[in-house]
């Protein structure tokens, strides 16, 4: 009797921290509740009593990737007093351990814990289906509709927004953290296992088998997310709370949460400044008002970023003179980038290749070749006839390079016409069984860097803008992080290591948005002018842009535009009425010659200055809002003191002399409130 009252306290002892039954989690604002197998219950809204969790599909708080495909949790375990619940999944018998704490405003949910660690390749959080989902921010992981919304938010660079759409966990689209359904929504993360050597089908499918390294200590481990639900209107005050308290990037200007920065939305100029023109174009663009000056072509190569010699003869001591000249303007000075693009020029191509270029695939040579050979034996020719993605033909055998003109796709496997010592390495023999590594490369002639290469590349970057002080940049070509064969992890960390290596503040877009990128990002000015007009180039993709910013709280920006030498006003005002509508800034792309030879260059800088100022002071009626996005209307502002503007309708009347005639209507008053 005595050894069953033994058993039957140690049983009460262990029952009361180890549960196999429902447990629920709550902040302030949100209570989650799992059932006994892991599968999502209950998502309630404390504010109104209402369970946003859509109950007609089974969905659960984790699900696991192995080699036999998705597996659902059979078993929850619970041991609440240290808020950690366990996960069982039977077809590999595999056990996860989470950590949930709860906050009074979010929870943060952390693996941390995997055995067996080598069976699973994938986690997804979620997907969590919501009954919600009027307005759905794909970046930020947020559902929410006229009065709460609910969000899942990736807290670390492993845990990826949105769901394993491929082996390299890489999303070509904007983001997927959250999406809308049939139903409402759901929001999504994953994280997946990098610490094993892989093959993936790299870039969006483009290189087929290619070979990806091991990124030690890279597992499932550690992934985080946060799940809070709040106020739609508080939105943006709960991410800066939660970056707080996580510690997230959360960069500051002058001050200000890059978020609230006035500097986040304004208009720039783009446009090739030297040490002998910088004081030209720094008037011009003082008297445009626009924030910053900013260079495309600043650097001799992209991989070690040193100065151009082109345009900054005395080098750094060269570019600093140009700032100080910019500062006392109150201008800031900028420059473009390609992201971890690397020049065929740069030292890490020539004249000895770093044997971190990244490789869509391996052959080994079948014969010994010499210095004078055109013609390579290899293995295999599977990575050489891909020619949807292969614009260099480029390999590397040890510290050579070779050009070839085309691969055989039958025996004997040659690769032919090959131009020895290509881009200034030396031709040298190599004996059979050597790796015959096959580059890749893109369109515009260059190559990429492996995951640890690109981490050295990310110093490079911020080193060289500590070392110069631009104050604005661009990822642009993001996309090259995917030559890792890493995805979108390997774009977050290009992002997260430049910024941790700056030591003052830089204003960045992108050419892609990721979840945990936005943390860092200052604004996104998509949309190209190379192949149209103001009218004609991406217009329509330019404006449906300003509903993604909208959703993701981002600053609106319409993209670049290009003013030549026959840019009209019209054409100008055109523009700045669509500026005006989604209060969004832009690039203004020129050139020097082009600014000097159009002769209405005055007047379209102080146009330029007249909308951004009417539009940054939120000047513009809300009632002329709609009419100011239309692109069939078109307005001209004329300036009639330091505070009141007249805003014309223009009516078009036709073309005479080849020139467009118009028609004034009755003005509106434009006023700046005076404080």
């Amino acid at each position: 009797m005595k050894s069953f009252f033994h058993f039957l306290i140690a049983t009460l002892l262990f029952t009361s921290q180890t549960l196999t039954a429902q447990v629920s989690f709550r902040t302030n604002e949100l209570q989650l509740e799992l059932g006994n197998s892991g599968q999502l219950e209950h998502l309630i809204s404390l504010s109104n009593r209402k369970d946003m969790l859509y109950k007609d599909t089974a969905s659960f708080l984790i699900k696991i990737k192995t080699s036999g495909g998705w597996e659902i949790p059979s078993r929850l375990t619970v041991k609440k007093q240290q808020g950690i619940i366990r996960l069982y999944y039977p077809l590999n018998k595999v056990n996860l351990e989470l950590r949930i704490a709860e906050k009074p405003t979010y929870l943060t949910m952390e693996l941390i814990s995997v055995t067996p660690q080598n069976k699973v390749d994938f986690i997804t959080w979620g997907p969590l289906p919501l009954t919600i989902g009027k307005t759905v921010a794909e970046i930020l992981g947020i559902s929410s509709n006229d009065s709460i919304a609910v969000a899942l938010m990736p807290l670390n660079v492993k845990t990826l927004g949105g769901f394993p759409l491929n082996d390299e966990g890489s999303d070509p689209s904007r983001s997927s953290s959250a999406r809308k359904t049939g139903y409402g929504s759901m929001v999504q993360a994953y994280s997946m296992d990098r610490s094993r050597e892989r093959k993936v089908t790299g870039w969006w499918g483009q290189y087929p088998e290619m070979p990806v390294e091991p990124v030690q200590g890279e597992t499932i481990e550690g992934s985080k997310v946060a799940l809070f639900a709040c106020k739609t209107s508080n939105m943006l005050n709960r991410i800066e709370a939660i970056e707080l308290a996580e510690g997230l990037p959360h960069p500051m200007i002058e001050g200000t949460w890059s978020k609230r920065s006035l500097r986040a939305g304004r208009s720039y100029l783009i446009c090739d400044y030297s040490e002998e023109t910088i004081d030209e174009l720094l008037e011009y663009t003082r008297r445009a008002n626009l924030q910053t000056l900013y260079h495309m072509n600043a650097w001799e190569s992209w991989g070690h970023y040193e100065l151009s010699k082109e345009f900054f003869p005395h080098g750094l001591q060269g570019l600093k003179t140009c700032m100080e000249k910019a500062k006392n303007k109150g201008i800031l000075l900028g420059a473009h980038t390609l992201t971890n693009f690397i020049n065929t020029s740069d030292a890490y191509v020539t004249p000895v290749p770093d044997h971190r270029l990244a490789v869509t695939g391996i052959s080994r040579l079948t014969a010994p070749i010499i210095e004078s050979d055109s013609t390579i034996m290899v293995e295999s020719p599977t990575y050489f006839t891909n020619e949807k993605a292969d614009w260099l033909h480029a390999v590397r055998i040890d510290d050579e390079l070779i050009v070839y003109r085309s691969a055989t796709s039958a025996l004997p496997y040659q690769l032919k016409g090959c131009k020895r010592g290509a881009f200034g390495t030396k031709p040298s023999p190599h004996p059979q069984g050597k790796k015959v590594n096959k580059l890749l490369d893109h369109p515009y002639k260059v190559f990429f860097p492996n995951l640890e290469l690109q981490q050295e590349i990310a110093v490079n970057l911020a080193k060289r803008f500590n070392e110069t002080g631009f104050a604005q940049m661009d990822f642009d070509g993001f996309e090259g992080c995917l030559a890792s064969g890493q995805g979108d992890y390997a774009q977050e960390l290009f992002a997260k290591t430049f910024y941790e290596n700056l030591d003052h503040w830089v204003l960045n877009g992108t050419s892609m948005s990721k979840p945990f990128y936005w943390h860092i990002n200052t604004y996104c000015n998509w949309g190209e002018p190379w192949n149209g007009g103001f009218t004609e180039s991406m217009q329509q993709y330019r404006i449906d842009n300003q509903g993604l910013f909208d959703r993701n709280l981002m600053p609106h920006m319409l993209g670049w535009y290009l003013l030549t030498d026959s840019t009209t006003l019209p054409e100008m005002e055109w523009m700045l009425a669509r500026a005006a509508g989604y209060n969004a800034g832009f690039g203004m792309a020129t050139s020097l010659n082009a600014l000097k030879n159009n002769p209405h260059t005055p007047e379209l800088l102080d146009a330029i200055r007249d909308w951004e100022i009417c539009r940054r002071d939120r000047a513009f009626p809300k009632e002329l809002l709609g009419d100011l996005k239309d692109p069939s209307k078109e307005f001209h502002l004329e300036k009639v003191s330091a505070v009141v503007w007249n805003l014309y309708p223009m009516y078009r009347l036709g073309t005479q002399y080849g020139k467009t005639v118009y028609e004034t209507g009755k003005p509106y008053r434009i006023l700046i409130p005076v404080e």
